[in-house]
């Protein structure tokens, strides 16, 4: 922990916080950061030795990593005894070609739910000029499947239109794709078919990145009037930029004031904005923001110390948003196929969602 405050409290310039410290005497500590939290502390580990020690027991063998399902590892790594006359026995899962999969899985109704979230990671300087954009993809799954099914899942992926063919519709070229263990790799290289033997419930099923240059999807338009550093009015006009079909949900537009600011009055057409002093910010918070609408929000406070703002350094405005039934990169689930040789029904639900990115 010493190490960690040290670096923290005398960063060197342009240098990005790692998650590993390596000490001159070859030492490497390892700690999560998580929400401003460090969730691992020498005393947890010391109250928790006996299940971590029996977790690093099953998940290394000689250093390779072995199982490292933690719904596999849960049913035969418990913190209840076992009477001595039953004998804690290792899951089949273990053993199997098929690590991450019980057998006897048994479900009155078979579903398979999908979820396509794609995170927007968007910079836009004051002229409107993006800086930086990027598309983080994941596909999420719950399934809820009797047996050992196969689930193949087709994409409108551009490099499978490429070598098919195919009539070309909209085609998604992905970058940096990462798969679930469960995915067959050979099979996705020769014909880019994503075909799985899933794990049970929830998991994700990969994740990957776009390059693809996007516009904002909620434009903010700001004017600041800073009056002889007594009091600052600011104006807000936020855009829809995407689909009039389309709703953004939840939106929350964080726009930063000076941290003596006081006295706030507010005016919105839309929506309530509110004053968080803990983040010097007003916080503009709309239920429900329509494709192609603009919205407006005036706000206006005291400035009780006198002082001039450096406006080129004020921190950027920024959103939170959640689309539904909508993707920037235009991804499409072609199909999705469950096949047990018992031959069930499964019912396939898919979801599409675009939200900000962190």
């Amino acid at each position: 922990m010493p190490l960690v405050l040290e670096s923290e409290d005398n960063p060197e310039e342009d240098q990005i916080q790692t998650p590993v410290i390596s000490t001159e005497d070859g030492i490497n500590f390892l700690y999560v950061k998580h929400n401003n939290l460090y969730p691992l502390e020498e005393e947890s580990i010391r109250d928790n030795f006996v299940i971590i020690y029996e977790l690093l027991d099953e998940m290394m063998d000689f250093g390779y990593p072995q199982t490292t399902d933690h719904k596999i590892l849960k049913e035969y790594i418990t913190q209840e005894s076992y009477k001595l006359e039953i004998q804690a026995r290792p899951p089949m899962a273990v053993t199997n070609a098929v690590s991450w999969r019980s057998e006897g899985i048994k479900y009155r109704k078979n579903e398979v739910f999908l979820d396509v979230i794609e995170s927007v990671n968007l910079l836009v300087n004051a002229n409107g000029n993006v800086l930086r954009s990027e598309i983080l993809g994941a596909i999420k799954m719950k399934c809820y499947l009797t047996g050992m099914p196969e689930v193949r899942l087709g994409l409108n992926d551009k490099i499978l239109f490429e070598n098919t063919g195919r009539a070309k519709g909209k085609a998604v070229e992905m970058e940096d794709m990462k798969f679930h263990q469960c995915v067959r790799l050979a099979r996705f290289e020769s014909d880019r078919t994503i075909s799985f033997i899933p794990p049970d419930g929830e998991f994700e099923l990969m994740s990957y990145r776009l390059n693809t240059a996007v516009k904002p999807l909620i434009w903010c338009e700001t004017i600041i009037e800073n009056h002889s550093g007594t009091r600052i009015e600011i104006m807000v006009k936020a855009k829809g930029q995407f689909k009039r079909r389309s709703t953004a949900n939840n939106v929350e537009i964080i726009v930063p004031v000076p941290d003596d600011a006081d006295t706030p009055k507010f005016k919105t057409t839309v929506g309530n904005a509110t004053y968080v002093p803990e983040l010097n910010a007003v916080v503009w918070k709309i239920k429900q923001f329509p494709g192609g609408k603009e919205f407006l929000m005036r706000a206006h406070f005291g400035l009780p110390s006198v002082r001039n703002e450096d406006l080129d350094k004020r921190p950027p405005i920024s959103i939170k948003f959640e689309i539904p039934y909508f993707t920037v990169s235009g991804i499409q689930v072609r199909y999705l196929k469950v096949v047990d040789k018992s031959g069930y029904a499964a019912f396939p639900w898919v979801r599409y969602i675009t939200q900000n990115g962190g």
